[in-house]
């Protein structure tokens, strides 16, 4: 059996791994659009942090692990057409149009980040860095740049500033939303966060949407947003990413975002071809179909294609949306739906908001939790974290509750280790009402 991976990040490295373990047999050679092999997406963030000392050293996998495990795999080959009917995958290589046959196709393509509705946002002075040469471009111009203004108060965005205020760098924020990381966060969870952007002197525009991007003669860039505009010295796209797949044949069925349709053991509209990653929508926290980039959901879906590859085994479980960082000092986590999010579901939900010690110790951190929670049946919905205290893994804890089904009765009888130095009378992750703040928020 011959199986073509399309991608070479997380999904499509995941996908040849797990094949490998599946099919020893198996040729499986991987096709990658970029002339570097497993870049992580936040690399230059790593870099920024003194966590690496070299762009090239943000790498999840060596090309000597592919070989070790048989797999091949093509740098820099441009995949410009596949024919689904003749089972073929046409790429350019080495200036050469090469032709492979395949018996699956797995397409793992990811995602780039575009913007149709802001006009100038694909021009080089707009910095994207998901990927290395991005990166080492993004380095450079930064390194020059006295004020940065980014596009989206995301995850990233946030990451961003933060680390850019920590160079001495005049940062702007621009976000659409009334405030940032609202995919991941509500509004009472986040004042924090927005409490230290203002604090670090960052000029924070709230409920501003970016309509066109302007290259000045004197290397500035002019963001225009409503009636009003922002000069700096660079500009960072932070918007969400998007698929980008010309080289579909008409066979292969999508969505009108564009994601390619899949089931739920991610196959396509066609027999042998299989989507994972940021191709695809996936079950959202209400299993609703939503597009959700993130590399965990590249993993696992990798996983799950590999799995399926001769037949149907195992059914992809959904996304909660579980995301960790740290920024401006705080250690935030989210995982499932938001209280925001309720709104456009058919649930009525309550929340549960809990401040508690996260040691017996007198001298110990405090961390603020908050469940929503469906208001009739009490099952686990979703749940956010944030604390300057690393309480990154707790979010896992949670996710897994939200997934298995659990009540907030449930969480209450949650098994866990005592010692004083570790964890408090009450852990964490146990929502107990009458343990330090306990707050009952009104039905949604």
């Amino acid at each position: 059996m011959k199986v073509v991976i399309i991608g070479a990040s997380f999904a499509g490295v995941a996908a040849a791994l797990e094949t490998r373990k599946r099919h020893p047999n198996a040729r499986i050679v991987l096709l990658e659009k970029q002339a570097t092999l497993a870049y992580i997406p936040n690399g230059l963030h790593l870099y920024w942090k003194k966590e690496i000392e070299d762009l090239n050293k943000a790498r999840f996998i060596t090309e000597e692990q592919l070989v070790k495990n048989h797999i091949d795999f093509h740098l820099g080959a441009n995949v410009e057409k596949i024919n689904t009917t003749q089972k073929t995958v046409n790429y350019n290589y080495q200036e050469k149009e090469e032709v492979i046959t395949y018996d699956k196709l797995i397409i793992a393509a990811g995602s780039k980040q575009l913007s149709e509705k802001i006009n100038g946002s694909a021009q080089e002075s707009v910095l994207k860095y998901k990927r290395y040469d991005e990166a080492q471009a993004a380095l450079a111009k930064v390194k020059e740049s006295n004020h940065v203004t980014i596009i989206g108060g995301g995850q990233v965005g946030v990451e961003a500033a933060d680390l850019l205020t920590r160079q001495q760098k005049k940062v702007t924020i621009i976000e659409s939303m009334d405030y940032v990381m609202f995919k991941y966060l509500d509004k009472d969870m986040i004042q924090p966060i927005q409490q230290a952007i203002s604090d670090s002197g960052i000029d924070l525009k709230l409920g501003e949407t970016v309509s066109t991007i302007e290259s000045k003669t004197n290397h500035k860039v002019t963001v225009n947003y409503g009636e009003e505009s922002v000069t700096s010295d660079a500009v960072i796209m932070s918007v969400n990413v998007r698929p980008h797949l010309p080289f579909l044949d008409a066979h292969i069925n999508l969505h009108i975002d564009q994601t390619i349709a899949v089931d739920r053991y991610l196959r396509t509209s066609v027999k042998d071809v299989f989507a994972v990653g940021d191709c695809i929508q996936l079950s959202g926290p209400d299993k609703d179909n939503i597009y959700i980039p993130l590399i965990n959901n590249a993993v696992r879906t990798g996983i799950v294609a590999a799995t399926n590859l001769n037949k149907p085994e195992i059914a992809f479980k959904g996304s909660l949306r579980t995301i960790g960082t740290k920024i401006f000092g705080h250690y935030i986590a989210s995982t499932g739906m938001t209280e925001s999010d309720s709104v456009f579901s058919n649930k009525t939900v309550k929340s549960s908001r809990q401040k508690i010690r996260l040691t017996s110790l007198p001298s110990t951190e405090t961390a603020i939790v908050k469940w929503v929670y469906d208001a009739k049946t009490h099952v686990v919905l979703g749940a956010q974290l944030i604390s300057t205290a690393n309480i990154l893994e707790k979010v896992n804890t949670l996710a897994l509750a939200i997934q298995t089904k659990q009540t907030i009765e449930d969480l209450q009888q949650t098994d866990y280790f005592f010692h004083p130095s570790y964890t408090q009378m009450i852990a964490t992750t146990n929502l107990v009402s009458w343990m330090g703040e306990g707050l009952f928020d009104d039905e949604n």
